[in-house]
C-alpha cells in the first residue's frame, strides 16, 4: 500500500514508470492511498491535481538528486552482519568522533569512510557521529540544507552504502550517530509545501522557513519527523541521533516535539541535542519536567576553553575569556546560567542543577566552530602544539562526554571550510555573496573569503591521510591515544559523575588544576613556567619532559599527577 499526505491537493496520481494510477482520497486527515506499490528500485512520484510529478516526501532513495523521481528500497533485503551488536550507552567512558563523509576519506563516500574505521578503533573512540547524510542538493555540501529526510545521499553511496558503513562500524565495536535537521529544510528541491502545511510563517529561523510543529496540520508534520528519526534507528541500525539546533525548533504545544521524539525513540537509541538555550529542561528527564533528551552539546565549555587558549574575544567569545569561566564550565557545563551576557545584551541561561556530566558533550573543535570561521581554521592553526595538548587533556580527562572533530587528533593541516554545490546558478550566487557579506561585517575583504561554490573550497577541506604518521602530527596523535587510554583505564576519569571533582585556579598566574578522584590535571595557559601548589605525587602524563613533580610546570603545558593517599 502506497500512501502520501497531501491535504493541499484535491486529487493525487501515483506515477510509476509510464503508469499513472489515481489514488483513493483524501481522507479526513488529507491522506491518499493506493494498493499499487512500486517495486524496489523502480522510479515513482506523485502528481498533485494533474501537476508535475514530485518526489515522495518520504522518499527512501533519490539516485537522481533532489529534483529526480524517488526509488523504493527493500530494507529487509540487506544482508546485515551485526546480529550480535547490542549497542552501547552514552556514558562516562564514551568518546565521540564527528566526521563529514565527503571530506573524511579521499573517496568521499560511505565505503571510503568505512575503510578508515580502523584508525578510529586504534585512536580509542567508540562512537562515530556523521554530519547529515540525507539527500541534499549537488554532489557535496555540509548536509544541513537537505530536503529528502529519509533518503541517504546518493553521491555518498545511497541506502546500501550507509548500511555497509554502519555494519562495518558495529563489527569494530563502534556505535554510529546520525546528525538530523528538523528545524528547517533546504531551499532547493523542497517540494513539501506543495503537499501540505509542513512550514509556518508564524516563526522564522536564520536558515529558512520554520517547520510547523504546533499549527493546523502539525500532527502529521510531527509524525513525519518522529517516523524519520525511527527510520534511521530501525532501517539503518544507527545507535543514536544528533538533533541540529533545537533552539530553532519553535513549538508551543503542551508536549514539545523534543519530548515526543524522546518518548518515541525510547530504548531504540540515544538522542543528543545542539542547543544554545542553556536550558536544563532539554536534557532533564521527562518525569522531572524535562524533554528527556539524553545529552546536549556544551558550547559554553567550548567557548570558555577556546577563549582561554586562543585569546579570542570577538563575537560570542566576548562572554568568555577568564580562567574562572573555564573553571565554572568544568564544574557545571553552563557558564551563562542566568547571568548577564554582554554578547546577547541580556540575561541568559539557567543553572543545570542536579544534572550528571554525561548529559553534556565537551569539545575543543567541531564542524561549526571550525567551519563557521571565514578560513575554516582548526585550533592547530591558531595555537601551538603545547596548548593543543593542554586543551585535549581537559576535553578527554574532564567530566563530560568528549567529542573530537575529524583530523583534530593529529592536527590536520587541512581547513574545514563551508562548501556547497548548488546546481541552481542563482542560488549558488546568493550563497556565495551571502557568505562574503557575512564576513565583510567582521572586517574581511570579500575576495579573501573562499567561495563556497568553488570545487577548490571543497577539495581543500579533504583530510590528508599521508600526514598522520609524520613528526608533530604523529606526536599529537599519540597524545590523544594516551589520554583516551588513561580515561578508560581509571574509573575516576570515566565515572560519569561530578563526585570527587574540584577545580582550583589562579587568574593572574593563568593556571588551572582539575581534580578528579586521585588525579590532578594541572594546566599552565601562560607563556611562563609556573609553580602550581599541590602537585605532589606520581606524574602519569606530561606534555613536557618532567624530572619530578616538584618542578615548575612549563609554559603552555599540562601535567597529570596521581596524588598519594587512600584514593590511589
Amino acid at each position: 500500500m502506497t500512501s502520501v499526505w497531501a491535504p493541499r491537493a484535491d486529487k493525487v496520481d501515483l506515477v510509476v514508470g509510464d503508469r499513472r494510477v489515481a489514488m483513493d482520497g483524501p481522507d479526513e486527515r488529507g491522506w491518499f492511498r493506493s494498493p499499487t506499490d512500486p517495486a524496489p528500485g523502480e522510479p515513482y512520484g506523485f502528481s498533485l491535481d494533474g501537476g508535475p510529478t514530485r518526489p515522495d516526501p518520504r522518499s527512501p532513495w533519490q539516485p537522481d538528486g533532489v529534483h529526480g523521481l524517488s526509488r523504493g528500497v527493500d530494507h529487509a533485503g540487506f544482508p546485515w552482519a551485526d546480529g550480535g551488536w547490542r549497542g552501547r550507552p552514552l556514558d562516562g567512558s564514551s568518546v565521540i568522533y564527528e566526521l563529514h563523509v565527503g571530506t573524511f576519506s579521499p573517496e568521499g563516500t560511505f565505503d571510503g569512510a568505512a575503510a578508515r574505521l580502523d584508525h578510529l578503533v586504534d585512536l580509542g573512540v567508540d562512537v562515530v557521529e556523521l554530519l547529515p547524510v540525507n539527500q541534499f542538493p549537488g554532489r557535496w555540501g555540509w548536509g544541513y540544507d537537505g530536503v529528502d529526510l529519509f533518503a541517504p545521499h546518493a553521491a555518498y553511496g545511497g541506502p546500501d552504502g550507509l548500511k555497509r558503513l554502519v555494519d562495518s562500524a558495529h563489527a569494530r565495536g563502534l556505535a554510529v550517530v546520525i546528525d538530523v535537521v528538523y528545524n528547517h529544510l533546504g531551499p532547493a528541491g523542497n517540494y513539501l509545501r506543495d503537499f501540505g502545511p509542513y512550514f509556518t510563517d508564524r516563526y522564522h529561523t536564520p536558515w529558512g522557513e520554520a517547520v510547523n510543529f504546533d499549527g493546523p496540520g502539525s500532527d502529521e508534520v510531527r509524525a513525519f519527523v518522529v517516523d524519520n528519526a525511527l527510520s534511521w534507528l530501525r532501517d539503518y541500525h544507527a545507535d543514536g541521533l544528533r538533533l541540529d539546533a533545537v533552539h530553532a525548533i519553535l513549538d508551543t504545544s503542551a508536549t514539545h516535539i523534543l519530548e515526543e521524539l524522546a518518548a518515541a525513540v525510547g530504548d531504540e537509541g540515544f538522542l543528543v541535542a545542539e542547543s544554545d538555550l542553556n536550558d536544563p529542561r532539554v536534557v532533564r528527564e521527562r518525569a522531572a519536567g524535562g524533554y528527556g533528551i539524553d545529552a546536549q552539546w556544551s558550547d559554553d565549555f567550548h567557548h570558555a576553553l577556546h577563549a582561554v587558549v586562543t585569546g579570542e574575544r570577538t563575537g560570542y567569545y566576548a562572554d568568555f575569556g577568564t580562567v574562572g569561566d573555564l573553571a565554572k564550565a568544568l564544574r557545571q557545563a553552563f557558564v551563562l546560567d542566568g547571568g548577564y551576557s554582554p554578547f546577547r545584551r541580556r540575561r541568559h541561561g539557567r543553572p543545570p542543577t542536579g544534572l550528571d556530566p554525561t548529559r553534556f558533550l565537551a569539545y575543543l573543535q567541531n564542524h561549526d566552530q571550525v567551519g563557521n570561521r571565514a578560513m575554516g581554521e582548526r585550533s592547530s592553526m591558531l595555537v601551538g602544539p603545547g596548548m593543543l595538548k593542554v586543551a585535549a587533556a581537559l576535553v578527554l580527562l574532564g567530566p563530560f562526554v568528549p567529542l573530537l572533530f575529524q583530523g583534530e587528533e593529529w592536527a590536520a593541516s587541512t581547513p574545514f571550510l563551508y562548501f556547497t554545490d548548488h546546481e541552481d546558478a542563482e542560488l549558488g550566487r546568493l550563497v556565495s555573496e551571502g557568505r562574503r557579506r557575512e564576513f565583510a561585517a567582521f572586517g574581511w575583504s570579500p575576495e579573501d573569503v573562499p567561495d563556497p561554490q568553488s570545487p577548490k573550497t571543497f577539495q581543500a577541506s579533504r583530510l590528508d591521510w599521508d600526514e598522520v604518521g609524520e613528526g608533530a602530527h604523529r606526536d599529537l596523535l599519540d597524545w590523544h591515544r594516551a589520554l583516551i587510554r588513561l580515561r578508560r583505564a581509571e574509573p575516576a576519569l570515566s565515572s560519569g559523575s561530578f563526585e570527587g571533582l574540584a577545580v582550583r585556579f589562579d587568574e593572574g598566574e593563568r593556571w588551572l588544576v582539575l581534580e578528579r578522584g586521585p588525579f590532578s590535571v594541572a594546566c599552565n595557559f601562560s607563556g611562563e613556567p609556573r609553580r602550581i601548589p599541590g602537585l605532589a605525587g606520581e606524574v602519569v602524563m606530561a606534555s613536557e619532559r618532567v624530572a619530578g613533580a616538584d618542578k615548575l610546570v612549563g609554559p603552555e603545558s599540562v601535567r597529570v599527577v596521581r596524588r598519594p593517599g587512600p584514593n590511589r
